[in-house]
């Protein structure tokens, strides 16, 4: 929630036509609603004004969590100006114009609080404009953003100001707002229980959606009505969720997805699956993270998972959408259930660090091809045993470069098909050592 507390008095009925949302912007921290740890008493913020040290920030939070609310709301507090500009709609001559304003009231004795909203859309040179002023005192600079500030900002720009996370508004603090705005209509919210509860979780933690939404259903109902989960629905329709394919949402949902298939709980695993879906992504990602699950985390402790994956692709491809979505859940439950090994995983990057360690090595010769009398003169081909001549089809030769030595990368566990694995490897251990014993 945001809004200007210095804007110039209007008329009270252009003022009532404003959104509910504008109308129900709190007066002082006091009043701002699901941040407790920042704006209660022994909030991070409050304890900064009762000092006295405000410092440049960055407020980091999804949308309509109140960042640009408390912004305003803190310069009132601290007795500094406020100067708001939106890295969307500014580039560097208006940077200039702020920074100069700036300078110019701090030669009178006051200091400016400059918000910018979005701050993660200016670019690294601009990001870098605001050092100087930052550390020179010209600015408290309090900057806005939904994204995850470690990726969007410059390391320079977050070393000189304090990161603090807004949280989306948890049930209790949407249905306080409820509440307010029921209180500032002079009405009840014409909603049963279920459909009230139905549109707090619609506003998913955006305190500015709930009341939009609200309004919304006070301009919809008539004389005596009283809307159920259905009648809701058709009246606001349905809002997406918060979700951004290239962004946080998108990377935290696929974490908990592929961490909940690792953890075997199918359960978890289908409701991640079901909201990502639900978002739009795009299917053929989820196959493909699904398809990564199967070799990570399942490998060859159940073989099976793979082909799993790569055929509800198929199916995918074959049914669309909805239909082939089932295929993606039917694949991502037997993940979640199968027996679990990185055991591949593990021995491959093993492998890999190997290799670039002891770079070039040849071979060892007796399992290099001689196709010309100058190799066979070198010893290229000498003393290799075919191994389906052998008894029990095993040699048991050494195949690493002499200089490296043999290695073990690949330690299957005692679970699932690599059970029968592991008995293998085991036995042909045993009979390397009885049959190359130097």
């Amino acid at each position: 929630m945001s809004g200007d507390l210095f804007a110039p008095k209007v008329p009270e009925e252009i003022a009532n036509r404003r959104p509910l949302a504008d109308r129900l912007r709190p007066k002082s921290l006091a009043e701002v609603t699901g941040q407790p740890h920042l704006t209660g008493e022994d909030g991070a913020l409050r304890r900064m004004i009762d000092s006295g040290s405000l410092g440049s920030m960055i407020f980091w939070g999804p949308p309509g969590t109140g960042k640009t609310t408390v912004a305003r709301l803190l310069s009132g507090e601290a007795g500094l100006a406020f100067e708001q500009i939106s890295a969307i709609f500014s580039g560097v001559a208006d940077l200039k114009k702020v920074f100069e304003t700036a300078r110019l009231r701090r030669m009178d004795g006051r200091q400016t609080l400059l918000f910018v909203d979005e701050i993660h859309r200016f670019n690294r040179a601009q990001q870098d404009s605001f050092l100087p002023v930052m550390e020179d005192g010209t600015v408290i600079l309090v900057g806005a953003t939904t994204e995850n500030p470690s990726f969007e900002l410059n390391a320079a720009l977050l070393s000189r100001a304090r990161v603090l996370t807004f949280r989306s508004h948890d049930e209790e603090s949407l249905s306080e707002l409820l509440i307010r705005a029921e209180q500032a209509e002079g009405k009840p919210l014409p909603l049963d229980e279920d459909a009230r509860a139905s549109l707090i979780r619609m506003a998913d933690g955006d305190g500015r959606a709930v009341l939009t939404l609200a309004e919304e259903v006070w301009r919809a109902a008539r004389e005596g009505e009283v809307f159920d989960t259905t009648g809701l629905t058709q009246i606001v329709q349905r809002r997406a969720p918060v979700y951004d394919k290239a962004q946080d949402g998108h990377y935290n949902l696929i974490s908990a997805l592929h961490k909940s298939v690792r953890g075997s709980d199918p359960d978890a695993a289908l409701y991640y699956l079901a909201r990502m879906f639900d978002a739009g992504e795009d299917p053929l990602y989820l196959g493909r993270r699904l398809v990564r699950m199967a070799v990570e985390d399942i490998g060859l402790a159940d073989p099976q998972a793979l082909v799993v994956c790569n055929a509800a692709k198929d199916a995918y491809d074959y049914l669309g959408s909805p239909e082939g979505e089932l295929a993606f859940a039917q694949a991502c439950v037997y993940l979640a259930t199968a027996p679990k090994s990185n055991a591949v995983y593990t021995a491959f990057k093993a492998a890999t660090r190997a290799a670039k360690e002891n770079g070039s090595l040849l071979p060892p010769k007796h399992i290099l091809n001689a196709p010309t009398k100058l190799m066979k003169g070198e010893g290229y081909g000498e003393g290799y045993r075919y191994d389906h001549d052998e008894p029990d089809a095993f040699s048991g030769q050494d195949y690493f470069p002499e200089k490296m030595g043999r290695q073990t990368f690949y330690d299957p566990p005692e679970r699932g098909f690599e059970r029968d694995i592991r008995k293998r490897l085991d036995w042909w251990a045993k009979l390397r050592k009885e049959r190359n014993p130097k």
